[in-house]
This record gives C-alpha cells, sequence and structure tokens, in this order.
C-alpha cells in the first residue's frame, strides 16, 4: 500500500511542477504502457508466436482495433474476403 502512496505522491508533486491535470497524467501513463504492451505484442506476432485472437485477448480489445493498429504500422496480414 505504501508504493501507491508513493506513486500518488509522485503524481502530485509532478502535476504541480507541470500545467497538467492529474488526470492527464494517469492517462498519458495508460497510453505509454498500452503502447509498450502492443510492441511486444506486434513482435510474438510477427515471428509468428502468437495469434490475434490471444494478443486481442491480452490487450482488451477488438480484432478489428488490432487490425487498424497493424495498417497503422503497415505490417502486412491476411485479409478474409466476406463472401
Amino acid at each position: 500500500m505504501s508504493n501507491l502512496k508513493d506513486i500518488k505522491s509522485e503524481i502530485e508533486k509532478y502535476a504541480n511542477d507541470s500545467n497538467l491535470s492529474e488526470l492527464q497524467i494517469v492517462e498519458k501513463l495508460e497510453k505509454h504502457y498500452f503502447d509498450k504492451k502492443v510492441n511486444e505484442n506486434l513482435k510474438l506476432y510477427k515471428k509468428g508466436k502468437k495469434k490475434v485472437s490471444e494478443i486481442t485477448k491480452d490487450l482488451k480489445i477488438s480484432p478489428r482495433k488490432f487490425y487498424a493498429i497493424l495498417e497503422k504500422k503497415k505490417i502486412g496480414h491476411k485479409k478474409y474476403k466476406k463472401d
């Protein structure tokens, strides 16, 4: 519990020093760690060690969103035709 108090105090201290609110800082941290996790999973996806379903379950995102990330980063993937 003391670790959480330390983190809270550091966030409050940073908020006082910067022009950001605590919530904005937390959102930036969330985005940073989400991107970090995505990059780790993309490396495994490129090597063929992890499937899309496992990655989407791990990141708690939809497959459509994951494919959008692949398109954005210009990573090749199979496209299935809906007939």
